[in-house]
């Protein structure tokens, strides 16, 4: 588990302006105060090591969750995110980082885009 969140906090505040801090008792990654990556382990005794990231739309969300269900799951109380699996040796820690970055993009303002974002 520590490995999974020390990886996931190396792929998050690489990205221009984030932060990290608790949100509801889990590891929560901002910028400019908008939540795009959250890490959770056995959130509410589901058993599942995740991250959370934002998804482009519910549709997106759909296909994701159609396309690898063992990667991917719908993450309680975040609609429009999904979870990504980040338990066991054969994680694609190059996708999750990109999965990462790609919904720091969904919630980064222009300012940040424009100024080359990742």
């Amino acid at each position: 588990m520590t490995d999974a969140l020390t990886r996931i906090r190396e792929a998050a505040l690489e990205l221009p302006g984030t932060e990290e801090r608790l949100s509801h008792g889990q590891p929560t990654f901002f910028v400019a105060g908008k939540q795009f990556a959250q890490f959770r382990a056995n959130h509410h005794g589901d058993g599942k090591t995740v991250v959370c990231v934002r998804v482009s739309s519910l549709d997106e969300q759909a296909m994701l969750l159609d396309a690898d269900p063992a990667t991917y799951s719908k993450p309680a109380y975040l609609p429009s995110w999904i979870s990504i699996n980040v338990a066991g040796a054969n994680v694609d820690w190059d996708h999750v980082a990109d999965r990462i970055a790609a919904s720091w993009e969904l919630a980064a303002p222009r300012r940040l885009l424009e100024a080359g974002g990742r």
